[in-house]
């Protein structure tokens, strides 16, 4: 038994030294393990602090795809990003709203056009069915762009009746950038509660996305006010004489279906000097000239064309030229512009004074600023 028992003791002392070495070891390896995933949890949470606070509102019902845009989203927060200027139309998916989950664009870079890939944040969904309009004045306009929207409240915008068809005006907005942040969605909230006209999307809201916006506007007015007659896209600088418009509206001999004028632009050439603010690289339009289209400052159609537009986007590659891009899906629908009765009745720029003559005459034209239309509409409609 002494025997035996010595054996034991020996091999006791035999492996002490090796039992001391690994549990010193296991103990090394779950310390830097507590620290290797305290790290990961802080990197993570720097990450999705850095997600849009619309993203946010998905975290009560999180889908598969917003889980897998939150790991795309921090993937390309942390990773090098490699030509991204080059990441245009890269997406094939074609699917409907109702399968479609928000997806917040994180930077400038073109995203796709399709804009059912989009959702609205803000929205006025039974105004049409409320107000039933004839004629909707679709404005597209930055969020931080108050001032311009004030303006045209008080100046063309409040005019709801003209030859005894209703007119409504919604204004038309993407996401603002990271700088304004929550302040800034919540004034946009508190001022569509109070003038309810105000159409959001959660797209990023800059001048490379006009075309995605252009196409939301033609989403909103194919599912949301599908039964006005006429629909006209007119951006925020613009003066607009509401009464000859109308003139041209109610016109026997303008077409009810398949109509889109404005000031057209033939045989323009594709940008292609990386330099220019209408740059396009020929991988994303391959053509040297742009199909036949109306410049983006005003343009009116017959509420027919959003839906086939749509429709259509699906099929046209997306590019940052939002005005030719409507004219490329036109072309693919086989629908040419038309010429407006009286071309000069859509001016790009007018000589700087106020002249009644001609204000009385024009359909649209480019102001300088909120001011200066607020000027010549109470100049103009001052009795003679």
């Amino acid at each position: 038994m002494r025997c035996l028992s010595h054996r034991f003791h020996l091999r006791e002392l035999y492996f002490s030294p090796f039992c001391f070495f690994f549990s010193s070891m296991m103990d090394y390896i779950k310390n830097r393990l507590k620290i290797c995933f305290t790290i990961l949890l802080f990197v993570v949470f720097i990450g999705l602090l850095s997600i849009k606070v619309s993203d946010i509102s998905h975290l009560s019902h999180p889908s598969k795809q917003w889980l897998k845009n939150v790991a795309q989203h921090l993937h390309s927060f942390y990773m090098p990003k490699k030509n991204q200027s080059n990441r245009s139309q890269t997406s094939t998916e074609s699917t409907d709203r109702d399968t479609m989950t928000t997806t917040v664009p994180v930077t400038e870079t073109y995203h796709e056009a399709y804009p059912r890939r989009y959702h609205f944040i803000l929205d006025e969904p039974n105004i049409c069915e409320q107000q039933k309009p004839f004629l909707v004045l679709m404005v597209p306009v930055a969020p931080q762009q108050l001032a311009a929207r004030s303006a045209i409240r008080i100046t063309w915008g409040n005019e709801t009746v003209v030859r005894g068809k209703k007119i409504t005006v919604l204004f038309v907005l993407g996401l603002g950038g990271d700088a304004q942040g929550v302040d800034q969605q919540e004034q946009l909230r508190l001022e569509s509660q109070q003038y309810h006209d105000l159409i959001q999307s959660d797209f990023l809201d800059t001048y490379r996305n006009l075309t995605i916006k252009t196409m939301v506007i033609l989403d909103w007015l194919a599912t949301r006010c599908p039964r006005a007659s006429y629909a006209m896209k007119i951006d925020s600088d613009m003066f607009l004489n509401l009464e000859n418009l109308m003139s041209l509206l109610l016109a026997p001999e303008t077409p009810k279906k398949n109509y889109i004028t404005g000031m057209v632009m033939w045989n323009r050439p594709v940008i292609r000097d990386p330099s220019s603010k209408w740059y396009v690289p020929q991988d994303v339009y391959p053509q040297d000239v742009y199909p036949t289209y109306l410049l983006g400052m005003g343009y009116v159609f017959s509420n027919d064309l959003p839906e086939k537009l749509v429709r259509v986007s699906k099929d046209v590659p997306p590019f940052s030229i939002e005005d030719a891009y409507v004219g490329a899906c036109l072309e693919k629908l086989g629908i040419p512009p038309s010429d407006p009765p009286d071309p000069s009745q859509f001016k790009a720029y007018h000589g700087g004074e106020f002249k009644h003559s001609e204000f009385s005459r024009v359909i649209t034209t480019i102001l300088g600023s909120p001011m200066q239309l607020v000027s010549f509409w109470q100049k103009l409609k001052r009795p003679t």
